[in-house]
């Protein structure tokens, strides 16, 4: 646990190396299961076995692309190869979507990865087709495309591979630094206005970033990959999402400060939100791993969602509302007045598309 933080004597060991300390039933699941926490006397001796083991889990779904109908999200469609993911991150708002599978949203969703081996050829697919107008993709939205699976599996270098054959623009988003093995086809991308990238930094406190997301990039790697990315000429932007007050709301100019020195062109960020099971979790998590300043912690989150752990209008579940929100707000404007000043993320080029796509179809 962070330095300064004490332990309850009769509170079990603190499971290093994942993030949800517990594994909620699915609603959806048959077999009902106990809320409980894993029997703490074998985590020492199982930690790469048994219940603690990732698994991966081969999907063969009928589509890939997502109509993104929200309306705080920019682009219109998303794409995700994969489903939980191994990061662990205790805030996740994807966590909620495990239960669909009849998984838990808790541990279940870090260790039972489902891999969607044909997600290349169902966007291939799409991509093809006379009908298919080009708008920007969401790679990702969901969890992280670039998850540790990603070196098993590749599917996201395919996809990349796709998007180019194509010439249809992507917009990535990760936390892991193993964004850069695809450079080369970045690079291609780019040079079009075909892509962006966003990295996921939540902190510039590396203690805090091992307990917050337990199998993610350091903050120095991503902090670099930020750099490496410029240098190469792709437009890089950063979010800092999600704010969690009280954790990492005071690290906004330092942040941004940070990123823009590294060649970031711009930034974003989200307030935490705790629906669904995530709430459980992560109030669990907290106590365990910081139990002095859980309280806090809490009541601050819920001072920016009117009371709520959890928001759901779509209005404001990204911003909160308060005197906190507006504080945060407000330090993120005067950061980026400082220090992204005249920066601008170039648009996506939509017309390129339709003409390598008629040129392609000009051989059959």
């Amino acid at each position: 646990m962070l330095k300064g933080q004490k332990s309850s004597p009769n509170s079990p060991p603190f499971l290093k190396g994942r993030g949800a300390q517990i594994n909620p039933t699915s609603k959806y699941e048959k077999v009902v299961r106990s809320q409980e926490p894993l029997d703490w006397a074998l985590v020492a001796d199982e930690w790469d076995d048994g219940e603690l083991k990732t698994q991966y889990l081969e999907t063969h779904p009928k589509t890939i692309l997502n109509k993104v109908e929200s309306p705080d999200i920019p682009l219109e469609w998303s794409l995700n190869p994969y489903q939980g993911c191994e990061h662990g991150c205790i805030y996740c708002y994807a966590r909620n979507t495990h239960p669909y599978w009849g998984y838990s949203a808790g541990l279940d969703f870090e260790r039972k990865i489902l891999v969607k081996r044909n997600a290349a050829q169902l966007l291939e697919n799409e991509l093809k087709k006379k009908t298919w107008k080009a708008a920007p993709v969401m790679f990702a939205g969901n969890t992280d495309i670039y998850q540790p699976a990603e070196r098993k599996f590749q599917i996201t270098r395919e996809c990349l591979e796709v998007f180019w054959k194509y010439r249809h623009p992507v917009g990535l988003i990760t936390k892991n630094s193993l964004v850069l093995r695809d450079l080369d086809l970045l690079e291609k991308l780019a040079s079009e206005n075909l892509c962006h990238v966003a990295i996921s930094i939540t902190t510039l406190q590396e203690e805090l970033r091992q307990y917050l997301e337990p199998r993610t990039a350091t903050v120095n790697q991503r902090l670099k990959t930020v750099e490496t990315l410029s240098k190469a000429g792709i437009p890089t932007f950063v979010m800092m999402a999600p704010i969690i007050p009280g954790l990492n709301d005071h690290e906004v100019l330092p942040l941004v400060k940070a990123v823009a020195e590294r060649g970031a062109i711009a930034v974003g960020h989200t307030l935490v939100r705790l629906n669904g099971d995530v709430a459980l979790i992560f109030e669990d998590w907290i106590r365990k791993a910081m139990p002095d300043r859980a309280d806090r912690v809490l009541n601050r989150i819920r001072d920016t969602h009117g009371g709520n752990l959890h928001e759901y209008r779509s209005s404001v579940r990204m911003r909160g509302e308060g005197n906190i929100a507006e504080i945060i707000h407000a330090q993120f404007r005067v950061a980026k007045e400082k220090y992204l000043k005249d920066r601008k993320m170039p648009a996506f080029n939509l017309d390129l598309h339709v003409r390598h796509k008629s040129a392609q179809m000009s051989l059959f």
